[in-house]
């Protein structure tokens, strides 16, 4: 019984120690291409926005202007 409590502390220490390390960066930076499509879109000068300004002034992602296609305004 005494090796089963050593054995949960010592899992819940690592997984506590897990959790408060976390991610330092994030997965996917703002600033490079998400998929080879868009990276495509990029080299040949037709990227769009990823997100635009809301009625109340935050940001959201621009689904409706990247949806559209090429050749419309």
């Amino acid at each position: 019984m005494k090796k089963y409590k050593q054995i949960l502390v010592l899992a819940a220490l690592s997984t506590g120690f897990l959790a408060l390390g976390g991610c330092e960066k994030p997965l996917f930076p703002e600033d490079m291409p998400r998929s080879p499509y868009e990276r495509y879109q990029v080299l040949r000068g037709q990227q769009r926005t990823a997100v635009r300004e809301n009625t109340f002034g935050g940001k959201e992602p621009a689904i409706r202007e990247r949806l559209r296609p090429l050749g419309e305004p």
